[in-house]
């Protein structure tokens, strides 16, 4: 039963989740230099234990995500316990072996997805979905997902969100289920300077590319553990 947010104490989240989206294209160079980067760049992340690392090369074909998914998770190193998803694709996340599937916003419903998942001997994938309002999160929460990716809070395509924060805040502290809540993280202009307000704001974590893609990862994730903790 969903109770109001003002009956029910909010409770902080419990840990920090870390989230790296991929773009290659953004590294200099040729496709397979640009191919060598990014994989390069997963395992620093993994190294890191970035929590998820979500692939998300929309250009690349079914059966060329599968060679890429491959190749990924053969770079997380062992002990590392970060997990690939891929974006959308839950046939190629399956035919990978990634860990489970990041689901667009009024794609799939992530029940829906987590039931192929297990009927094809995934026992245990996990999904994510992107939302954009705080009721996208509560309907993703209802459909089991571990976790939802809320934005954009600051900035998308160089277009600045004036609310971005109080609607991050909405999301974050909606009305919920009895019982620990679906984590939130938030996505869209995130830097170090301005994490700690998404923080404080309720958010679970940050997912980001160029936060991750264009620094060390392990100083990021050291500096964004450290702030979480204030």
């Amino acid at each position: 039963m969903y109770l109001p947010t003002d009956s029910v104490p909010e409770p902080a989240p419990a840990a920090l989740l870390l989230c790296y989206i991929t773009d290659r294209s953004q590294f200099p160079g040729a496709t397979v230099d640009q191919e060598q980067r990014l994989l390069e760049k997963i395992a620093e992340c993994a190294a890191a234990d970035v929590d998820l690392i979500q692939l998300r090369e929309k250009d690349l074909s079914a059966r060329e995500l599968e060679k890429l998914a491959q190749k990924a998770i053969a770079a997380i190193p062992p002990g590392s316990s970060s997990q690939l998803l891929l974006n959308s694709r839950t046939d190629v996340a399956l035919a990978s072996g990634a860990h489970g599937v990041h689901l667009p916003a009024h794609d799939l419903a992530a029940s829906d997805a987590r039931a192929i998942m297990v009927q094809a001997g995934r026992t245990d994938p996990v999904i994510g979905v992107s939302t954009h309002s705080a009721a996208e999160v509560a309907q993703a929460e209802s459909h089991g997902a571990d976790f939802a990716v809320f934005g954009p809070v600051f900035a998308k395509n160089g277009q600045l969100n004036p609310r971005g924060l109080e609607q991050l805040r909405q999301a974050c502290h909606r009305p919920r289920i009895d019982g620990t809540p679906m984590p939130v993280l938030a996505i869209g202009g995130i830097t170090l300077e301005n994490a700690g307000e998404c923080f404080a704001a309720g958010a679970a974590g940050v997912a980001a590319i160029r936060l991750f893609q264009q620094n060390d990862a392990a100083l990021v994730a050291a500096q964004l553990r450290s702030l979480f903790r204030q």
